[in-house]
């Protein structure tokens, strides 16, 4: 159980207002563990679409469109006619039904939830050292939101990706010569799946290019 007051958390927990919190812990069997040490030069960086912010980076999203004093219910043109606070509070997407159809029909070397921190943090987790990924930045589908809160925020390319997931929830890392058929299989499971690049030799985690 966690409170919070106004002062501490403006805007979210009124004074005698409280938030109930859970999470869950998974268990894999060890033959079952990915082994990112198969990953090698060429294989395939796959990107699962997010359906928008998820839960991360939001302090500074209230900072860029100064929450407190706007009107989140008016449409807003860049954003398809949504609402601001339509596209803040789209539900995240989990992935664990494609992810694990995914799982029981090929080899799945490397996978990194695209969380706080963006491609920057999390994608150079999943793979080996001495390995990037190098990532087309054309390929990326971008939402709208994230294009309304760099422009909107004066915020750098570099910040964005380092910070909120762009439009990538979950990014996959499969041999070259799996990638059709994984993505024919995310496909088949509701997930719109398409390839952002590949891995490289190298010791910068994330090259965008």
């Amino acid at each position: 159980l966690i409170g919070g007051e106004t002062a501490e958390m403006p805007g979210f927990y009124p004074e005698q207002e409280y938030d109930l919190a859970g999470f869950t812990v998974g268990v894999v069997d060890k033959e079952k563990i990915l082994d990112n040490k198969t990953v090698k030069e060429g294989d395939v960086i796959i990107a699962l679409p997010s359906s928008g912010v998820h839960s991360n980076g939001f302090s500074l999203v209230r900072a860029v469109f100064d929450i407190e004093k706007a009107d989140i219910n008016l449409p807003v043109a860049e954003l398809g006619g949504k609402t601001l606070g339509e596209a803040l509070l789209t539900p995240t997407r989990i992935y664990v039904k494609p992810m694990l159809a995914l799982f029981d029909r090929i080899t799945v070397k490397a996978v990194s939830h695209i969380t706080g921190g963006g491609f920057y943090e999390n994608i150079p987790r999943s793979i080996p050292k001495g390995y990037g990924a190098k990532i087309e930045k054309s390929a990326v589908k971008i939402l709208p939101i994230f294009n309304l809160i760099k422009e909107r925020g004066g915020i750098s390319e570099r910040d964005m990706f380092n910070t909120f997931n762009m439009g990538v929830g979950m990014s996959v890392v499969v041999d070259k010569k799996d990638a059709d058929l994984a993505l024919k299989i995310l496909k088949e499971n509701g997930e719109n799946a398409y390839i952002i690049g590949e891995t490289v030799k190298s010791e910068d985690g994330v090259i965008l290019c």
